[in-house]
């Protein structure tokens, strides 16, 4: 099978960032189902790890975390799923990853593609839409209230992949009021037609402008993007016994300034699950499939803001190039090998 990946860690510039070269296919075991890749969605989670990740004892790396495709074979302890049903993932990142003809998935975390969108269109969806169900109601616990704070959510990053389906999640799923940050006409736009009651500018002090809506401070802070930039004004800006979520891998992070404010501090991962194959891991397959139920009905859309044909090195190259750029609008996606 046609497989793209690295063999040595390299900037997004050199031709040998990202190759092609031929894999076997492999062969499902277990609860595996092997997928036939019809498309896959590019996330910042990509570029980090091409960055970072060394191949070992000659073997390439492969990525990809997000993908839409057709059963192509099925394990023997399969119970969920069958040979030619459309599926949507977003993977296992101690695995190889999606940037293949075929891949190998555990059913536990796979849902049913949505009959509504294209392969393209369901691919942005898998990874950003775990990560934000699992953030606002796994660990920011937005149904159940903070005391002393206003109902609102803030959202650091409203325009990014996470972001995109955190809002509309927020906005179909609880009576939140939704603020998001954005900093440019079109990132602006893109926040407020997804539903955002408020969006206020992230590369302007960002407590000054929650005062200038005239709200009370937000008892939910979302953050997706450069946290170690907005940590002080955050903490200002969050209401006390708040709660505060990160996805991003600030490296300098102190808690401390939310120590008076009684701030409670979570981490998003969404990977976390499959990776240590904890008991719960089947429900990133029901939400997936929660997330279908509601494409299907028109409550939520994709998130698809630009779509590159065929999948191969070259336009993987451009993608992680754009990523790397931080200019992205919701998802980039690959469709067709």
């Amino acid at each position: 099978m046609r497989t793209i990946g690295y063999f040595e860690s390299l900037p997004i510039e050199n031709q040998n960032a990202l190759i092609a070269f031929e894999q076997p296919t492999p062969v499902p075991s277990g609860r595996e189902l092997l997928v036939e890749i019809r498309a896959v969605a590019v996330n910042p989670v990509d570029t980090k790890v091409r960055t970072s990740r060394t191949p070992e004892n000659g073997q390439p790396v492969v990525l990809g975390y997000d993908a839409a495709g057709v059963v192509a074979a099925t394990g023997p302890d399969v119970t969920d799923f069958a040979v030619g049903d459309e599926v949507y993932y977003a993977g296992d990142i101690t695995r190889p990853g999606t940037n293949a003809e075929f891949h190998l998935v555990d059913e536990r975390i796979v849902g049913r593609k949505p009959k509504s969108l294209t392969f393209a269109e369901a691919a942005a969806l898998p990874l950003t839409s775990i990560t934000a169900w699992e953030a606002l109601f796994d660990r920011l616990k937005v149904n159940d209230p903070v005391v002393s704070g206003a109902n609102t959510l803030l959202i650091v990053g409203g325009a990014g992949g996470v972001g995109s389906i955190a809002i509309q999640l927020a906005r179909q799923l609880t009576d939140l009021t939704v603020i998001a940050t954005a900093s440019r006409p079109e990132s602006r736009s893109w926040c407020l037609d997804l539903g955002a009651h408020h969006v206020i500018d992230h590369s302007k002090p960002l407590a000054a402008q929650i005062k200038d809506l005239g709200l009370e401070a937000p008892g939910y802070v979302f953050s997706t993007t450069h946290t170690e930039r907005h940590l002080e004004d955050l903490a200002e800006l969050i209401a006390p016994q708040g709660r505060f979520l990160l996805i991003d891998e600030a490296e300098n992070l102190s808690i401390m300034p939310f120590k008076l404010k009684a701030v409670s501090i979570h981490w998003e991962m969404m990977f976390t699950r499959s990776m240590f194959q904890t008991a719960d891991m089947g429900e990133q397959g029901k939400l997936l499939n929660r997330v279908c139920e509601m494409v299907d009905a028109g409550r939520i859309r994709t998130t698809m803001a630009d779509v590159m044909e065929p999948i191969d090195p070259q336009n993987l190259r451009e993608a992680h190039r754009k990523i790397e750029s931080n200019k992205t609008i919701g998802k980039i996606v690959l469709a067709g090998f």
